[in-house]
C-alpha cells in the first residue's frame, strides 16, 4: 500500500520511524544510482562516529576502570586511617553511527561527492554545531556534496547561509554545492503537497549528472518498510503544521479514507 502523500509523508518524521527510514532512504539511494554510475564510480555505503559527550543527562552504558580491593577491618598507618578504595566508574560517551553515500572514481579511488541524508540530531543543538563544523570541512574539499533534508525546518543544510524565499510554502530541501563554484548551491525547496524531485547528482566536472528519482525511492522505502501498517493518520502528524497545510492535510486524508469525516452538529 503506497503512502497518501504525494511527496514526503510527514507523519514519517516520528522520532520511532525515521532511524528506520534513514537507513532504508541510504540503501535505495544507492541502488538507485547504480546503473548510471557504472563503471566508472561506485556509490558506496560509509558510516562514521558520532559521540554525545556526557553532561545533562545520563546514559545508560558505563564502564568499570578501577576495581576496589577488599574491605578489610581497621588499618592505621603513620598514625591516620587507611581508606578502602572505592570503585572508579566512568560513563561511556553515546556513540551513533551515521551511515552516507560516498561515490568513489574507481580508477583513483577517490571520493568524488558525499550524499548526506540529514537526522534529527544534525539539526538541533550540539548536533547540529557538529554537523556545521564537518559540513565546513567538506566545502573546502573538492568534494561534490548533496544534502537531503526531509525532516521539517530549521533547516541545517548549506541553506544555512542563504535566505530560501520561494515557494514561501517550502518545508524539505535538498541542496547541491559543487566545488568548482562553492560561492553558489542548486535548491529543490519542496513544499508539504508537492512531489520529491527527480534530484541532480554532481560526478566530476567532465560527466553528466546522475539523477535520483527520490519519490521513487521513498515509495520503495514505504512498500518494504510497511510503514503503512505501523502509522495512524486518524491522529495529526508529529510536526507542526501552517494552517493551510493543515487544512490540506485533512482534505487529503479524507478523500483517501484514511480519516473520517466529523458528523454535523
Amino acid at each position: 500500500m503506497p503512502s497518501p502523500f504525494p511527496g514526503m509523508d510527514p507523519y514519517l518524521e516520528h522520532g520511532a520511524r525515521w532511524p528506520d527510514l534513514h537507513h532504508r532512504l541510504i540503501a535505495y539511494t544507492s541502488e538507485w544510482l547504480r546503473p548510471q554510475l557504472r563503471p566508472k564510480y561506485v556509490a558506496r555505503i560509509d558510516e562514521r562516529i558520532e559521540l554525545k559527550p556526557y553532561g545533562k543527562e545520563l546514559t545508560g552504558s558505563s564502564l568499570v576502570v578501577k576495581t576496589p580491593r577488599q574491605l578489610s577491618g581497621p588499618q592505621v598507618a603513620n598514625g591516620s586511617p587507611v581508606t578502602d578504595e572505592p570503585q572508579t566508574i566512568r560513563f561511556l560517551d553515546d556513540e551513533r553511527r551515521v551511515p552516507y553515500i560516498q561515490i568513489v572514481n574507481v580508477a583513483s579511488g577517490e571520493v568524488v561527492t558525499l550524499i548526506e541524508v540529514l537526522s534529527p540530531a544534525n539539526k538541533i543543538g550540539r548536533g547540529r554545531d557538529q554537523y556545521f563544523e564537518k559540513q565546513d570541512k567538506i566545502l573546502g574539499t573538492p568534494v561534490n556534496l548533496v544534502e537531503i533534508d526531509l525532516l521539517s525546518r530549521p533547516t541545517a543544510t548549506y541553506a544555512r547561509f542563504f535566505e530560501l524565499h520561494s515557494p514561501h510554502d517550502w518545508r524539505y530541501n535538498i541542496c547541491i554545492s559543487r566545488p568548482q563554484r562553492r560561492t553558489s548551491v542548486e535548491v529543490y525547496a519542496i513544499p508539504l503537497w508537492d512531489r520529491l524531485p527527480r534530484c541532480k547528482i554532481p560526478l566530476l566536472p567532465e560527466d553528466d549528472d546522475a539523477v535520483v528519482d527520490l519519490n521513487s525511492v521513498l515509495a520503495r522505502c514505504y512498500e518494504v518498510g510497511a510503514y503503512h501498517l505501523l502509522l495512524d493518520y486518524s491522529k495529526p502528524p508529529p510536526v507542526s503544521l501552517s494552517k493551510a497545510e493543515e487544512e490540506w492535510l485533512e482534505a487529503l486524508l479524507l478523500d483517501k479514507g484514511m480519516r473520517t469525516a466529523p458528523a454535523p452538529q
